[in-house]
């Protein structure tokens, strides 16, 4: 290619400037209207240092699971079994330390390697039996979950070794908390793993052509294996922390992890469609989840709503993703010369509809929050 066809960045447009950072424009740029909105009704409750504390705590037990699942969706595969892994591995560590008096750290060890070994059945299933992911992996959700049941027994099992709600809740005195610092730690080293290893490289050519990376020499079908045992073990890892959060764990917990997951992936710019992933956007995603539930419940809004809300998030970030996906396959010049095609104009419309429409859900569930009109 000669150097003409190039453009310098002095010529690129600002469309053209911008294109490479959409994947964290969009989250920071939600995160930066949810933050006025909230300025501007519930400023005290919500900019609370307390308040702060508490976001970052729920984001970091996302944060693992977020930096695992990035890898998983950009090689177009899906994991909704995370939950029940996570439920799982963390009611055997449990059983582990209180029945059998397993030593925390190595229980910890455990939990997370049989995520992993979850996550290798799950990538198995998938790579060996053919069946697809979204099937494979919400089939074997409901036989982690069942294994879970059959083993707690509806008890509830509760407090651990100092060591367990250290890990979920714990304080450093002269840093993050340390499940934030574990999070944070973890994206890092899936950032590091996407942009510099072998393993990063591969996730993505997986993600935007198989059939070309298996021409190439990729090992496609293992790749995708190593993907859901990070997957698996993150997990794990994440229901170490749940556990330790809240000192306690059953068989019933963490069941909505999958979607809130998934949801903040997306949102972070990674395609559901693979081939384009960002650590830094799912880091955004995973806070501005946190952040919009936080802000719901400081509006003492039910938690219905914020189902509603995150499943609007979601719809519209895949949405907006989808439109600069095929802004690229129309081959435009840049952001602003997409926006001007009739059909742009009117998935926008659109996308603006559906916000307006969920805010307006949302205010009249604020007004009729704690106002119950009970009938007889």
């Amino acid at each position: 290619m000669s150097q003409a066809t190039v453009p310098s960045p002095a010529t690129r447009t600002l469309g053209e400037r911008l294109d490479p950072y959409l994947a964290i424009i969009g989250p920071m740029a939600m995160i930066l209207m949810l933050l006025a909105f909230m300025g501007v009704v519930e400023p005290a409750r919500y900019f609370r240092l307390s308040n702060l504390n508490i976001i970052l705590l729920d984001a970091a037990l996302y944060m693992p699971m977020a930096m695992a699942m990035t890898f998983v969706i950009t090689q177009r595969g899906i994991d909704l079994s995370i939950g029940s892994v996570a439920a799982l591995s963390a009611i055997i560590m449990a059983f582990l330390i209180k029945q059998y008096g397993v030593p925390a750290p190595i229980a910890v060890a455990i939990a997370i390697a049989i995520g992993a070994t979850f996550g290798l059945i799950n990538g198995l299933v998938i790579t060996k039996l053919k069946v697809p992911d979204l099937i494979g992996t919400l089939a074997m959700d409901l036989v982690y979950r069942g294994f879970a049941l059959v083993l707690a027994k509806g008890l509830v099992l509760a407090r651990f070794p100092d060591l367990i709600p250290t890990i979920g809740r714990g304080e450093l005195s002269w840093f993050l908390p340390v499940p934030v610092t574990i999070g944070l730690a973890t994206l890092a080293a899936g950032a590091l793993i996407l942009r510099a290893t072998y393993f990063g490289r591969y996730t993505i050519a997986i993600g935007s052509n198989p059939e070309a990376a298996e021409m190439t020499g990729i090992a496609v079908q293992r790749h995708k294996i190593y993907a859901y045992i990070l997957m698996g073990a993150m997990a794990g890892l994440a229901g170490v922390m749940l556990t330790g959060k809240l000192n306690a764990i059953q068989a019933t917990s963490a069941p909505y992890f999958n979607l809130h997951v998934i949801a903040a992936v997306v949102v972070g710019g990674t395609s559901l469609f693979g081939g384009r992933a960002s650590m830094l956007g799912s880091l955004a995603g995973v806070l501005l989840l946190s952040m919009m539930i936080n802000a719901l419940v400081t509006l003492r809004i039910e938690f219905f709503w914020q189902s509603v809300a995150s499943g609007v998030v979601i719809i519209v970030s895949v949405a907006f993703y989808t439109w600069l996906q095929a802004k690229d396959r129309d081959r435009a010049r840049g952001i602003m010369d997409s926006m001007k095609s009739p059909e742009s104009l009117r998935q926008l419309k659109l996308i603006a509809v559906v916000l307006g429409v969920t805010a307006l859900l949302l205010i009249v569930g604020f007004v009729f929050a704690g106002n119950p009109n009970p009938s007889g």
